[in-house]
């Protein structure tokens, strides 16, 4: 995920979110419809959203008129899973140990996810539960900082944690050689969101208290003081998300 911080660290980063959880449904945002169409197959029925968060994407596959089974480690997100999309059976699990059966769905999606799992083990794990033929799909939204607000809010961010995921990640067997797409696309929100935003992000919600009120209020700062931001509670975030998908041979 990010060469600047340890497998401990790691560890500790992923195990945060349940305690943000609320905050994290707030200000994450959604993805293109366009990056769901690409990562899943159109003949796919039942597809398994690993890593489920609190429920971003599932939200998208079950609106796809898709049959959706739910994987989340973290108690806190499978709460908000469930009460926002009622409608996928929610599992506590992790890609390394899948609670389903053998060649059980037709596509697997991991959104903002891959990054924290073990590839060795998740790689054959993830091909188990697939069906031959199937699709996995990994699917990341990252900050457009060709904007210069954004690149000013990602220097603020960076200041206490450098994070270099790696969003074209390489599978290996029994997955066929993978495929890449980009989809642009603006994501509007409040100033509030904005910072739930921020304040979900794993490095921060690990930070001293003392430390995540400065980067909040540094934050806010440039939320009141930059001219394409000051007065405005509505903000337009640019993003590129990116998708990766291979098959299982």
């Amino acid at each position: 995920m990010n060469s600047s911080i340890s497998d401990p660290q790691r560890r500790e980063h992923a195990a945060s979110f349940g305690a943000a959880a609320q905050a994290y449904r707030r200000g994450r945002p959604t993805y293109p419809r366009t990056a769901v169409q690409w990562v899943v197959p159109a003949s796919a029925r039942t597809v398994l959203d690993l890593g489920a968060g609190t429920g971003k994407f599932t939200e998208l596959l079950v609106g796809a008129g898709l049959e959706v089974v739910a994987v989340e480690p973290s108690a806190g997100m499978r709460e908000q899973l469930s009460d926002a999309v009622p409608a996928a059976a929610v599992h506590d699990g992790t890609a390394e140990a899948i609670p389903l059966p053998d060649a059980s769905v037709d596509a697997v999606v991991m959104a903002q996810a891959w990054h924290w799992v073990n590839p060795e083990t998740a790689v054959p794990e993830v091909a188990r539960v697939l069906r031959p033929g199937g699709t996995l799909g990994l699917v990341w939204n990252i900050r457009d900082s060709a904007e210069p607000w954004v690149a000013e809010l990602d220097e603020l961010l960076q200041h206490h944690s450098r994070q270099d995921v790696d969003t074209a990640p390489a599978l290996g067997a029994p997955f066929s050689e993978a495929e890449r797409a980009e989809f642009r696309w603006v994501h509007t929100l409040t100033r509030a969101a904005l910072l739930d935003m921020v304040a979900s992000r794993s490095y921060v919600i690990v930070l001293s208290g003392p430390e995540r009120a400065e980067l909040l209020g540094n934050v806010a700062e440039l939320l009141d003081s930059h001219p394409d931001l000051a007065g405005h509670d509505e903000i337009n975030l640019p993003y590129v998300t990116r998708c990766t998908r291979a098959v299982r041979k």
